[in-house]
């Protein structure tokens, strides 16, 4: 029993041995930074570029970062308490710099090996500087600028929609976009295909009021509007929204109401245009007044998509990640378009008055400005249907009482 246990450990002792050498002879780490990034602070792109044209070039900022260097540095005391300040090796990438980093990744639409090389830095650096930064942008923005509107924020919104878009009632516009998600040859991460499910709503200001996100695989039916925590709130009637009240020049009380296409039910809170083909002037004056307003939600995402174009292509993170980089593309466009508002109009330059589409008293369609940066090929994509709930009666009446109201001297657009 001694001579066995003797072996046993000597067959351990050798084992460990072994482990020992083979541990040592591992190839060591040639160098803390490659060859051609160990000029980073002098040629990096951070450098060369993004100090001079603070002060040089303030158009150009605004174009590198869209946002100027008074917004840039407004965030970045915004997220400085929520960033931790790790190392890079032996050097360090500081705050500004990794803030440049993200923006411009999100900005411009290029990879991260892209960045990474003007940048001077490496591809993993890169990937878990994005992955911060976002996260720490969503978390500093989010209460500020994308928080769901409460109390008498409804009532100020229903009365912009009716001053702007001459629809009463109205506290928001819905929609909702399939975001895809792809490995990609020179990312850090491989994953397989999938998409981001994006459903939110905006005021009459192109501001989003409400994000719904989530990651699902492709063949997955948990897109329904109905099981989304968004929709499931307004379907249950839980979002606080304000009391029934008059149309204008009308005693007839309705609900305070979103608006979304056809894709999306009508509810009590959900006005959805009508359908068919065999429709009466009136029902074909409401869609007209309906899509009128519900252009300003597909405006926001194409704004949305012109001044961020990493949404522009398919997203090439783990869904996880790409969650991260929607929601503060998103955080960004709040931010930046609250901040337009305090200018005034010509003094605009994230959403300058010519950018968005607009329709004419005769209900021409005049393009916006927005339409030559954007590709025909974005990746925010409508992915049909979103429920199959049945309308109820009041949602209906709701409905019908609305397209009686157009036609009225008080619901006709002005001239």
């Amino acid at each position: 029993m001694a001579a066995a246990e003797m072996i046993l450990q000597m067959f351990e002792e050798e084992e460990l041995l072994i482990v020992s050498l083979l541990s040592k002879r591992r190839r060591k780490r040639r160098w803390t930074v490659r060859p051609p990034n160990a000029d980073r602070s002098v040629l990096g792109e951070f450098s060369v570029l993004v100090k001079p044209m603070r002060t040089l070039d303030e158009g150009m900022h605004f174009d590198y970062f869209g946002m100027s260097a008074h917004r840039f540095d407004e965030l970045l005391r915004r997220v400085e308490p929520l960033v931790r300040h790790e190392r890079t090796h032996s050097r360090p990438v500081d705050l500004q710099e990794r803030l440049a980093v993200t923006l411009r990744l999100l900005a411009s639409g290029n990879s991260q090996r892209s960045v990474a090389d003007s940048y001077k830095l490496g591809v993993s650096t890169v990937s878990r500087i994005v992955s911060e930064m976002c996260s720490a942008i969503w978390q500093a923005l989010e209460e500020d600028y994308v928080s769901l509107p409460k109390g008498t924020e409804w009532t100020d919104i229903a009365q912009d929609f009716w001053r702007l878009w001459n629809f009463p009632n109205c506290v928001g516009c819905i929609d909702d976009r399939s975001v895809s998600v792809r490995k990609s040859s020179d990312s850090v991460y491989h994953n397989d295909a999938q998409s981001i499910e994006l459903f939110a709503t905006c005021d009459a200001h192109h501001r989003f009021t409400m994000v719904d996100i989530s990651s699902y695989d492709c063949d997955n039916e948990k897109r329904i509007f109905r099981i989304s925590h968004f929709g499931s709130r307004l379907l249950n009637k839980t979002l606080e929204l304000p009391e029934p009240v008059a149309l204008p020049g009308s005693s007839a009380k309705l609900p305070h109401v979103f608006l979304g296409d056809a894709a999306f039910p009508l509810h009590d809170n959900l006005m959805r245009p009508y359908s068919g083909v065999n429709l009466d002037d009136a029902q074909k004056t409401y869609n007209y007044r309906h899509s009128r307003a519900l252009k300003v939600i597909e405006n926001t995402f194409d704004i949305l998509v012109a001044r961020w174009k990493i949404l522009d292509r398919p997203i090439e993170y783990y869904p996880e990640k790409a969650v991260d980089v929607v929601k503060a593309c998103i955080a960004l466009h709040n931010m930046l378009a609250h901040n337009d508002a305090a200018e005034s109009l010509m003094g605009r330059r994230y959403i300058p008055p010519n950018l968005t589409d607009n329709t004419e008293a005769s209900g021409e369609l005049v393009p916006g400005d927005w339409r030559s940066p954007v590709t025909r090929h974005t990746n925010l994509r409508d992915p049909g249907r979103v429920s199959r709930t049945r309308a109820s009666n009041t949602a209906i009446a709701a409905r019908n009482n609305l397209k009686l109201f157009f036609l009225t001297p008080q619901g006709l657009l002005p001239m």
